[in-house]
């Protein structure tokens, strides 16, 4: 398996990306999606912007207008709080890596897929400057098409591991 990342700068960009994968039959289990959140107070959270809110971890609740079409397309859909970041919410099944390794951050969990530590640690910053993280997980002779996809649809710092 490979690993294609790359940053969106806003939510349309990534969901226009998502779709696109998706349509050229990347599923959802090869497609991870990451936003950084944050404190609404009494509890809640909210994602970079306004219109995204999402309930309290503690409640359990979904938050699948969070990344409004790209939330509906993705499994594993969840809100996780990391030390050093804060709330992020994350789609995929690098939500699943993520809620088990919070201690070690984004950049843990994207060690776990290959990506080098300093370039986690580099894709970690920008979610905590508020960029959109997309990671597709797929068979080497799919990693052209996932990186032309998320080039196209207005990727930046796309990469191959």
């Amino acid at each position: 398996m490979s690993t294609v990342i790359g940053t969106f700068a806003d939510r349309n960009q990534a969901e226009k990306a998502v779709k696109a994968l998706r349509d050229r039959g990347f599923t959802e289990d090869e497609i991870s999606i990451i936003a950084k959140g944050g404190n609404q107070g009494g509890g809640d959270f909210e994602a970079a912007d306004s219109d995204m809110a999402l309930g309290g971890v503690g409640e359990g609740t979904t938050w699948g207008g969070v990344l409004g079409g790209a939330a509906g397309l993705l499994a594993g859909v969840g809100a996780l709080a990391i030390p050093g970041i804060g709330p992020i919410v994350a789609a995929g099944p690098l939500a699943a890596t993520l809620s088990g390794a919070v201690t070690g951050g984004v950049a843990g969990g994207l060690l776990d897929l290959g990506i080098p530590e300093d370039r986690g640690q580099f894709f970690e910053e920008e979610v905590r400057r508020g960029r959109f993280l997309t990671v597709i997980e797929t068979e080497s002779g799919m990693v052209e098409d996932a990186a032309r996809i998320m080039r196209d649809n207005g990727a930046a710092d796309v990469e191959a591991h």
